[in-house]
């Protein structure tokens, strides 16, 4: 391997650890050893990074020193592991949940809050898939026109909720169509093939669940603006990769659909896809795999005089997940935080 850094990924044989090998052999991103972490039944296992084999070792404290940089691929391994990776003198970037709330953790999208990697103590979060790709093309509207409030409906592809849940979607779509009974579900409370589920994560006692919730406080915290309200419905489809989001906003400044398309086409990480005389829109058959977040659909809301309607697509497995944490490594490195 190149000069570079000491890396390790916690989870690398995971759907999201899995990605962030990609990523950053894609990106170039430098490192000189890559040590990759999993839990102890995945030990022992070869994976391949830039032409080499590497073995996978079980993650446990001592498993990060002389690490310089950790990817934790998410889990509740992270709230045990991420201190301990920052006790022996290496950043963590963590893409689970632990501490996204944290007030002296940035949680950080490059294209919206670059300057909060400054404030790291040793940790940065990787916001929630979902929360990434709608705030990628929130921002820039909200800094032009400032938005007041937000009604989100996601349709999230099944492997956010890891590799078993898509060989679940595959067997189920198969014995479906071959006319068999469905096997009990693992992965998900129902059958998820030929359905949707409106149900991720825990429901709290005001019947939200917890990823909807996540919409709202993770927002807020990535923007800055503790006023913004949104209000989300999380739904699992059966689509293999990449989230989808129908949006409505409300600004109080007033945007037409053209000057919003303007917005959004200069806006970074952003490819903007409406051309619907045309059938042109995001779908997940064209987003998997790339790292922007798509937008389409966008105009005017006529029920509302400051509203606006858009759609948005991303690969929550890389943008979502993977890409941004590499984007955060970037930065760092940029900026001489590492």
């Amino acid at each position: 391997m190149s000069k570079g850094f000491h890396v390790a990924i916690v989870g690398a044989t995971g759907v999201v650890g899995q990605e962030l090998m990609a990523v950053l052999q894609e990106r170039k991103f430098p490192i000189s050893n890559l040590k990759l972490l999993a839990s102890a039944r995945s030990q022992g296992k070869k994976l391949k990074y830039c032409g080499e084999e590497l073995t996978v070792f079980e993650a446990k404290p001592d498993s990060f020193e002389g690490v310089d940089l950790v990817f934790f691929a998410g889990g509740p391994v992270s709230k045990e592991l991420v201190p301990e990776a920052v006790k022996r003198g290496a950043v963590a970037i963590d893409n689970s949940s632990a501490f996204r709330m944290d007030p002296d953790v940035p949680l950080v999208v490059p294209e919206v809050n670059p300057d909060d990697v400054e404030k790291h103590r040793g940790i940065i979060s990787n916001p929630n898939c979902s929360t990434t790709i709608f705030v990628v093309p929130l921002n820039p509207i909200h800094k032009i026109a400032k938005v007041k409030r937000a009604v989100v409906t996601t349709m999230q592809a099944v492997s956010g909720a890891g590799r078993e849940a898509v060989d679940e979607l595959l067997l189920q779509t198969r014995q479906v169509l071959d006319g068999e009974e469905v096997e009990q579900p693992k992965a998900f409370d129902h059958q998820i093939a030929f359905n949707l589920i409106p149900h991720i994560d825990v429901f709290n006692e005001n019947s939200y669940s917890r990823e909807e919730l996540k919409l709202l406080h993770e927002t807020r915290k990535i923007l800055h603006d503790p006023e913004i309200q949104i209000t989300a419905t999380t739904v699992r489809v059966p689509v293999l990769c990449s989230h989808s989001e129908s949006v409505n906003i409300e600004t109080e400044g007033k945007l037409t659909a053209q000057e919003a398309k303007e917005i959004l086409s200069n806006a970074p990480g952003i490819t903007v896809q409406d051309a619907p005389e045309k059938l042109e829109y995001p779908m997940p058959i064209f987003t998997s795999g790339r790292d922007e977040v798509f937008v389409g659909r966008i105009r005017n809301d006529y029920s509302q005089e400051r509203g606006l309607n858009f759609w948005i697509v991303s690969d929550q497995l890389r943008k979502g997940a993977a890409t941004n944490a590499v984007q955060i490594a970037e930065l760092l490195c940029s900026r001489n935080l590492l």
